[in-house]
């Protein structure tokens, strides 16, 4: 089996951070790329090491990204 997930990933210093807002899972790399596969393998971990009570009580089935215009100064 299979799940969709978001993945946001944040320069950051002198690499990147991705989470998975879903389950709240966080990796680092040292290039998007690098920061995408390791939350891919956090994840995968998370899922076969977390108790079914766990997964249930974080994960989030709605999660919204957008963009907002807002004024500055």
């Amino acid at each position: 089996m299979s799940k969709e997930l978001t993945a946001i990933i944040e320069s950051e210093g002198d690499g990147y951070v991705a989470l998975c807002p879903e389950v709240d899972v966080v990796s680092q790399g040292d290039t998007v790329t690098e920061a995408r596969s390791n939350l891919k393998e956090a994840l995968e971990l998370f899922f076969e090491t977390a108790s079914e009570t766990e997964i249930e009580q974080r994960f989030r089935s709605e999660v919204y990204v957008t963009r907002v215009e807002v004024a500055v100064g």
